[in-house]
């Protein structure tokens, strides 16, 4: 089993987001991740959202570094 992460830091924001989450599974990723969308972010719970959120992830655990933001 891979590890998997996303990682806010590396994506602009009004609030300049530092949280990254990790988890074991797809699915504990991927509702962490709508959970913190959804709170801090304030977007819509939607399956679009859903499917966006799924194609940032990557294999391993976040960085220590703030990675550079994609403009």
């Amino acid at each position: 089993m891979t590890r998997k992460y996303i990682d806010c830091r590396e994506f602009p924001s009004d609030t300049n987001c530092s949280v990254a989450l990790s988890a074991d599974t797809d699915q504990e990723l991927l509702d962490a991740a709508v959970q913190h969308a959804v709170t801090v972010h304030h977007h819509e719970d939607t399956p679009e959202l859903r499917q966006q959120i799924k194609q940032m992830f990557k294999e391993g655990t976040p960085p220590i570094e703030r990675p550079m933001a994609h403009a």
